[in-house]
């Protein structure tokens, strides 16, 4: 690992947290790979980051599976105390196991890299490195959940209780463009298509099949034509596949939908229209599985809680705070949805989510771990 000089070492994070300390663990987390689908990855990446909370936290967590998929939970001190926080994190990368071998962790020049540091270790060491220089983390739950990039199937339950349990919720994703928090997020619903003709040979007597595949082609351009982008809506056909064989009329087709929407109003429009698709094709049949999975995360639930950190940073003289609205969704969406005040992307400023240029600034580090820290003392209503 090639480490510019310029990287700030210890005195630059609030009270005893030093950034050595935080670096050696994310690199630890970083260079455990922990895809979502990847059970077993995942339960060796739950295993790491209780050891590293252990630590760090002094108590071990309460060790959560769901549908094999393993989470972390840390309820801290006296939970009756008033001014209850969730801190949301999510341990689980979208890059399989072997990417770490063409793209090492590393640290030159300021910018760290590696698969998953920016979405969004970087603001799972963050959070647990600021909950432990807390005087008392009473009041605190931390919920490190294994399963958010396939948009949190087994963990929902999970996010939505403690999320009524807590008075405000702070969410470590990774920063919008500049360190912008994220202020809004579309809400995301998801739905599989599946496409049933009749088989018969391509050569012979195509005449007698009914073909998947063009009825799934009338399908995809129907769907691709529900997005509203005045509204800001979008609906997009992803995945297909169909057919078996090149000499066959195709009996099965099926594709993907991914939507995103601002309002639930927008999304409720597009699952009905989903849900009523009808077949062109006289003996072909079309059936439609998903639904809505995230509602949006609308400005009125963080605004609040955004206007605190701004003030905090102006009174400690950290880096002015911008906002974003972005299309993305994350936990913080479920934390909302139950009407709980949410506040989301306070972890890594940096870029390149899911992309081959992920990085994080790590000068920006100890400012983002300072107002965290910040944070959390004052929603729990100060030292005690």
């Amino acid at each position: 690992m090639a480490v510019a000089t310029a990287v700030p070492t210890a005195t630059d994070l609030p009270g005893d947290i030093v950034l050595e300390a935080l670096l050696g663990d994310l690199r630890e987390l970083v260079e455990c790979e922990s895809p979502s689908s990847d059970h077993a990855a995942v339960a060796r990446s739950a295993d790491l980051v209780a050891r590293i909370g252990r630590e760090r936290l002094g108590v071990a967590p309460e060790r959560l599976v769901v549908d094999g998929v393993h989470h972390l939970r840390w309820r801290l001190g006296d939970q009756s105390a008033s001014g209850r926080v969730l801190v949301l994190a999510h341990h689980d990368t979208v890059w399989p196991v072997g990417t770490l071998a063409r793209r090492p962790y590393d640290v030159t020049d300021g910018v760290l890299r590696g698969p998953g540091c920016f979405d969004m270790l970087t603001g799972l060491a963050m959070a647990l490195h600021a909950i432990a220089d807390l005087d008392d983390p009473s009041g605190v739950t931390l919920l490190v959940t294994g399963d958010e990039e396939l948009g949190s199937p087994s963990s929902r339950v999970l996010i939505e209780e403690e999320a009524r349990r807590a008075d405000a919720v702070l969410v470590l994703e990774a920063s919008a463009d500049g360190g912008a928090l994220k202020t809004a997020r579309k809400g995301t619903s998801l739905y599989e298509i599946e496409v049933t003709g009749r088989a018969a040979h391509a050569g012979l007597e195509p005449e007698k099949g009914v073909n998947a595949s063009v009825e799934m082609a009338h399908q995809v351009l129907a769907v691709a034509g529900l997005g509203d982008a005045e509204a800001g809506t979008t609906v997009t056909p992803t995945v297909t596949s169909g057919g078996t064989t090149m000499n066959t009329v195709p009996a099965q087709a099926r594709f993907s939908i991914d939507v995103r929407a601002w309002t639930s109003a927008e999304q409720e429009r597009v699952d009905a229209a989903l849900h009523g698709l009808a077949p062109v094709l006289e003996g072909a049949e079309v059936r439609v599985g998903g639904g809505i999975n995230r509602a949006p995360l609308e400005e009125s639930a963080s605004m609040g809680l955004y206007e605190r950190a701004r003030r905090i940073t102006e009174r400690l003289g950290l880096p002015a705070l911008t906002h974003a609205a972005v299309g993305g969704a994350s936990d913080g969406n479920f934390a909302a949805g139950v009407g709980t005040p949410t506040l989301d992307g306070l972890g890594a400023v940096g870029g390149g989510a899911h992309a081959e240029h992920e990085h994080v600034l790590v000068d920006r580090i100890p400012d983002r771990t300072a107002l965290l820290r910040a944070m959390l003392e004052e929603l729990l209503g100060g030292t005690r």
